[in-house]
């Protein structure tokens, strides 16, 4: 008896001829002419991801090399093998499913099968679904029967894990590559459903259900069928409402409020998608599409060609794209990423995931990751080039660069010099005789001949210029991958440059500063890791070792320690 019962659109509307395949005219321009011609292979391999057409396609390969009156390739679909293909009343077409029939006595079944010529048809179809499913033991099995099968059998092996199957069964197959469908082509086939079945289809919501079916024409005739339930007609709030999702529009407003760092508006996002009952995963691989569609905005000039956007959605992309740093945006795409691994572990509270990584994207002095540095670095560096001067940035955002010069310091930001008396030496701290502030000159020299000019201003007259180093950080770090002993006695260590092209190393103490002036291996470490990071031009006596001064009223120090704490303000 012939089942009257309801029939799933997909299944219903499930191409019956190559023609009506859609997107995958690349293929089915190849099997017709060989249907056509009668060039068949003995064995064809279709791979490419879910709802593409594999087992469509498979099932009417297997029509139209058995049709009586085959028409351009294609199975005429009224003939009686047709028929009896489609109704499942003939054994010379038999459709395996590899995920629960994977083992080697399957198919050792069909290998005695294929020595029997078929009983009606012409050609014995074997169709094997998922077939990266079989044991090792089942492709040992098949290996000789799918290289030289009997004349009158075909395989055609379905997957969509490529890589997961043998090179040794790969090779023995005719492979075709099947493509995610276009979002235009999807359109177009879900508006032709709708037209046919009487369904009003609103053109936002067939764009959405496109997007969402991801190249999946089974998912997007679904989705249709899921949200056309009772005779509704789709819009995209139903669309939205049907998968669980908070809609585009709420994405945008939740990547705003991180911009701004507006709090509030971040958890009221959270508590109304937790209200309503929303999926928060399904929420966050929204916000994680989102920050994929604002990176290609960011990264390439013609957006529009990676993009399946309306025009009002692309606009609203660009605007909030234009609040973030191509750098920011690849920081907050790793804690999107490390949010959503998180989320989907059984016992996580995704409420509290979601609205702590939201706080991290919003204030990146709590991320101390390297994207989120990198982000950091970027805005100063931004700022540099809008010429951002120090004054004004003492109290918002630092600009620093990599062998940055020293910010104008001003007269009254430096201590008082100390008082010229004779008991000058009974007040001045003990200093080491490498922690030399002044550069020596003739007193001949001070009276007749200029000070020297350069880029970054003086700090005080007959003070040495020093500009602090930028790459200090990755030479300890390249020094610790070498010695570890050696990079823990550059812990605290700064490094600076000064106008005659020397380096300065200070120590916090003169201890630490012996353990490594005193060897000369030590010595042949950092300075190689210096040439490495800088130049490898720089000599031994190029690099000087002292000590850092303690003493508060000491101009040079003072001066340092302020302009390395501004540096290291968070931003």
């Amino acid at each position: 008896m012939q089942n009257t019962g309801h029939l799933a659109l997909y299944r219903k509307w499930r191409p019956r001829t190559f023609d009506e395949v859609c997107g995958q005219d690349h293929i089915t321009s190849v099997l017709k002419y060989e249907t056509a011609t009668c060039q068949l292979s003995h064995a064809y391999l279709f791979c490419g991801s879910r709802g593409t057409g594999k087992t469509s396609c498979a099932k009417i390969l297997a029509k139209a090399v058995n049709c009586l009156s085959p028409v351009n390739g294609n199975p005429c679909g009224e003939c009686a093998a047709c028929r009896a293909i489609d109704t499942g009343a003939t054994t010379d077409v038999l459709e395996m499913d590899a995920a629960s029939n994977n083992g080697v006595d399957n198919i050792r079944d069909i290998r005695d099968e294929v020595n029997f010529a078929p009983s009606d048809l012409k050609y014995r179809v074997y169709i094997i679904d998922e077939v990266h499913m079989l044991s090792a033991s089942a492709f040992n099995a098949l290996l000789k029967t799918l290289e030289e099968p009997p004349a009158h059998v075909i395989f055609i092996l379905a997957t969509t894990e490529l890589q997961k199957l043998p090179s040794t069964i790969i090779s023995r197959c005719q492979r075709f590559d099947f493509r995610r469908i276009s979002i235009d082509a999807l359109i177009s086939r879900l508006c032709h459903i709708a037209n046919e079945e009487n369904i009003k289809l609103h053109p936002e919501a067939a764009h959405l259900l496109a997007r969402l079916a991801q190249g999946g024409m089974r998912d997007a005739i679904s989705l249709l069928e899921l949200c056309s339930g009772g005779g509704a007609e789709v819009t995209p709030e139903r669309v939205s409402e049907a998968v669980g999702s908070v809609g585009r529009g709420e994405v945008m407003r939740t990547a705003r409020a991180v911009a701004e760092a507006d709090y509030d508006a971040l958890f009221g996002i959270i508590a109304e998608a937790v209200a309503s009952s929303k999926d928060l995963v399904v929420f966050w691989q929204e916000l994680i599409s989102l920050y994929r569609d604002m990176l290609i905005v960011k990264t390439t000039p013609d957006a529009s060609r990676y993009l399946d956007l309306t025009d009002s959605e692309a606009q609203q992309l660009s605007a909030v794209t234009a609040l973030f740093s191509r750098e920011r945006l690849l920081a907050h795409c790793r804690l999107l990423d490390d949010a959503l691994l998180s989320m989907q572990r059984s016992n996580a509270v995704k409420r509290t995931v979601a609205e702590l990584t939201l706080i991290k994207m919003s204030d990146a002095s709590l991320d101390i990751s390297v994207e989120s540095l990198l982000a950091r670095i970027a805005k100063l560096e931004d700022m540099i080039r809008s010429g951002a001067s120090f004054a004004s940035q003492r109290t918002s955002t630092p600009a620093v660069s990599e062998m940055s010069e020293l910010p104008v310091v001003s007269d009254d930001m430096l201590p008082e010099p100390p008082p010229a008396s004779e008991d000058l030496a009974l007040k001045s701290p003990q200093i080491s005789e490498t922690t030399v502030y002044e550069k020596p000159a003739p007193a001949s020299d001070k009276a007749s001949t200029p000070k020297k000019q350069t880029s970054a201003p003086n700090v005080r007259s007959g003070k040495r210029v020093l500009k602090s180093i930028g790459q200090w950080a990755e030479i300890c770090a390249r020094v610790a991958r070498e010695n570890q002993p050696v990079a823990a006695l550059l812990a605290g260590t700064r490094a600076y440059i000064d106008g005659d092209d020397k380096i300065i190393v200070r120590f916090p103490n003169p201890f630490v500063q012996g353990m490594i002036t005193n060897d000369s291996a030590k010595k042949d470490i950092v300075l190689n890791a210096i040439r490495a990071e800088i130049s490898q031009n720089i000599r031994e006596c190029d690099v000087l070792y002292e000590v850092k001064l303690v003493a508060s009223n000491t101009p040079d120090d003072a001066i340092f320690d302020e302009i390395d704490a501004i540096n290291n303000t968070d931003i």
